[in-house]
């Protein structure tokens, strides 16, 4: 049976968990990093310092910065690139020579902002009709480089490409389901970002559980209102890539985006931590992006609003907590 070789686009943290985990698993692996020194880096001490430190990568895995080595005849790429960097990404690989015939797996969560753009919808128009899945869920980088049980889904609008790559990707202690909700899997694993600021801007002020509960079923309910207006399946969202991802990001201590939203209360600006960040929290973006989204489909999304707010606006996070607190009465 032929070996099948896959490439992952991505030295971040859960880049280089799924070229870890796949190697793990017996196929051929080639890691991309952006910077050639980064990538002579890797090669040299086989640990992720930067982005998932204490997990080796094992020698098998192949390193490198050229492009076109990493791509070349490869059965699977998986893009694990920050998504406001995708399209430019995207573009190296359409002028790389890039195997049409491969299954590409988007494993990025998040909107462009200048397009508002899926990440599956990007790929389609870079690299065309090619056999197109997405990854999603609660997967924190550390716990799945450890082996800790976790669940995640692959979508797909084509059956067969969501069942071969979930066959790829499953181990015992990663468990895959397939979806055909394309749109609601890459909507939930996005917008939940925004919800673990806020919840993280919650644990900087002091508030306790009841706030968090709040945010969290009130965060839900925003994101699965845009969802539909999206064209998302309604069952999607209380699934594992949209509740299951938004209660892992809201509540993990190795969540970036709640520990953003964690500085933020305690009286950082935005620009202050982006500032001082190596990995990219993907709130930040997206929460420009949703907050467009919902002016473009005329849904009232109020947590989003204010974190957008807060992020771009310096708007004072004890204000945003009173006018949130303070809203109109109505029915849940």
């Amino acid at each position: 049976m032929k070996k099948v070789k896959i490439a992952v686009l991505g030295d971040g943290g859960w880049g280089t968990t799924l070229a870890v985990l796949l190697c793990r698993k017996g196929y051929s692996v080639c890691l991309w990093s952006a910077f050639a020194s980064y990538a002579r880096y890797l090669n040299r001490n086989r640990v992720n310092k930067k982005f998932l430190p204490g997990i080796k990568i094992p020698d098998a895995v192949e390193i490198t910065y050229k492009l076109h080595e990493a791509i070349r005849e490869k059965d699977l790429i998986i893009l694990a690139v920050p998504s406001q960097y995708m399209r430019a990404v995207l573009s190296k690989v359409k002028n790389s020579g890039y195997p049409k015939e491969a299954f590409y797996l988007s494993a990025t969560k998040g909107i462009e902002i200048r397009t508002l753009k899926r990440m599956s919808e990007l790929i389609y128009e870079k690299l065309g009709r090619v056999k197109l899945a997405v990854l999603s869920g609660p997967t924190i980088a550390q716990e799945v480089a450890r082996g800790l049980p976790t669940t995640a889904v692959i979508a797909s609008s084509v059956k067969a490409a969501r069942k071969y790559l979930q066959g790829i990707l499953m181990t015992e202690n990663f468990r895959l389901y397939t979806n055909s909700d394309v749109v609601g899997v890459e909507l939930g694993g996005s917008l939940k970002n925004i919800i673990a600021i806020a919840c993280g801007v919650s644990d900087g002020l002091g508030f306790g559980a009841n706030t968090k509960a709040a945010l969290l079923s009130r965060g839900l309910f925003e994101m699965a209102k845009l969802g539909l207006a999206m064209g998302a399946g309604p069952k999607t969202f209380g699934g594992i890539t949209g509740l299951g991802d938004l209660v892992t990001t809201c509540i993990s201590p190795y969540s970036r985006n709640r520990t953003v939203g964690e500085q933020i209360g305690k009286g950082k600006t935005a620009r202050e931590i982006i500032k001082g960040m190596e990995m990219v929290a993907e709130g930040i973006p997206t929460a420009k992006s949703a907050y467009a989204l919902s002016r473009k489909y005329k849904v009232e999304m109020p947590i989003t609003k204010e974190i957008y707010n807060i992020l771009y606006k310096d708007k004072d996070p004890k204000k945003v907590v009173r006018d949130l607190m303070t809203r109109q009465k109505r029915e849940e």
